[in-house]
């Protein structure tokens, strides 16, 4: 048995709410006590923090020692992970790897953001001199011209879409921690009938910004003690920075986690179809399509077609996001990539009470970061995940 191999041995998370008026440090230390907490371990027994940056506080240079500092942390390693949405799943990644060289022995990657109460973002790679004068203006823009294409290409999606809002909504209805203004029943007709933001984006394909934080405990086998009876582990990792970027038209309906996620699968011997369930990054709904595509669950083209055909209920043959996802959840800035991470974990412990999966085997989770003009987003994360029980 190998000693050294890092588990995920704990997660804790906080309510997701709007406009809470809490700093980004009190939700940090909130999600922080609380994993401490559930793992019966003391401040002192944490030597090693990844903490993904926060929209909050953009502007620190130092914010993983700073938020080290507030959280009253004697470290013998300290990352701060700037990959957007895909910083969680790659700061586990970086926590596993400082865990395997013996850097530290017990990490705690955190996200905490609360955009919804100050946000001090300035997302150079928006290019606002080219896209503010003809109205593109951030992300529904940048997905809207996404959308057109994969449109032009293949066809109308809506309504698949829309059975993807629905099933996240009934989702969320299971999930106490997600944003109160999202836990309503959401239909079919309602999903269709929301307001244009950027064609053919509607209100309903776009994330809710929201405050809170999540937190996972990574260590060794050798040091999981009692831990170590419901641990996850890490079956396979990948991950793609500016994918196809020197071609100077490449078709952007295609991402980085067609090589991320290939990735992770052969190093988790598995493929798409042994996946029993899939917490993809949904910014907006059309990133799920595009991912179950790139991700080998069906091929470029037919997501619509795949969505249509699978259950993907909690109880279904692959169950998606089944918290809710950032989109009925809301999105915690960039403690958005967390929330998916840590409903896998929770998933695979058995914890998911009224919305646990059947048979948690496994799970696939991915990240997203930085959406640039005319492009596919910038970085690609995926993970597979797997029980120890």
């Amino acid at each position: 048995m190998d000693q050294n191999e890092p588990l995920i041995v704990g997660f804790a998370e906080t309510p997701y709410t709007v406009a809470s008026g809490r700093s980004v440090f009190d939700l940090a230390g909130d999600v922080h006590a609380q994993l401490l907490e559930s793992a019966a371990l003391d401040n002192g027994a944490i030597d090693g923090l990844v903490a993904c940056a926060s929209t909050t506080e953009a502007t620190n240079p130092f914010w993983s020692v700073y938020l080290s500092d507030a959280l009253g942390l004697e470290l013998d390693f300290c990352q701060g992970m700037d990959l957007g949405g895909a910083s969680f799943i790659a700061g586990v990644a970086r926590a596993a790897l400082a865990i395997r060289a013996g850097a530290c022995r017990r990490v705690v990657v955190i996200a905490a953001d609360a955009p919804s109460t100050i946000n001090r973002s300035d997302p150079r790679g928006y290019r606002p001199e080219w896209q503010d004068p003809v109205g593109l203006m951030g992300p529904p823009g940048v997905f809207g011209l996404l959308s057109s294409r994969y449109e032009a290409q293949y066809g109308p999606v809506q309504d698949a879409l829309a059975k993807l809002a629905v099933t996240q909504r009934q989702h969320a209805l299971l999930n106490d921690n997600a944003c109160a203004k999202l836990r309503k029943p959401l239909t079919a007709e309602e999903y269709l009938a929301a307001r244009q933001i950027s064609t053919p984006i509607n209100l309903l394909d776009c994330v809710m910004s929201c405050d809170g934080a999540n937190a996972v405990l990574v260590t060794s086998r050798r040091d999981a003690g009692a831990l170590a009876e419901r641990a996850v582990r890490i079956r396979g990792f990948g991950e793609r920075t500016n994918h196809e970027i020197a071609d100077p038209v490449p078709d952007i309906t295609r991402c980085g986690h067609a090589v991320a996620g290939a990735k992770a699968l052969r190093e988790s011997g598995l493929r798409a179809a042994d996946i029993a369930m899939l917490q993809p990054y949904d910014d907006f709904l059309i990133a799920i399509v595009l991912q179950l595509e790139a991700l080998g669950f069906c091929r470029p083209g037919e997501g619509r077609r795949f969505v249509l055909e699978t259950d993907l209920s909690h109880r279904g043959s692959l169950p998606i996001n089944t918290g809710g996802g950032q989109i009925s959840c809301g999105q915690a800035g960039l403690a958005g990539g967390g929330l998916n991470f840590v409903e896998a974990v929770r998933q695979l412990r058995g914890e998911g009470g009224a919305r646990q999966v059947a048979n948690p085997r496994n799970a696939m989770v991915t990240g997203i970061g930085s959406i640039p003009y005319i492009r596919n987003w910038s970085m690609s994360a995926v993970m597979v995940l797997e029980g120890l029980a």
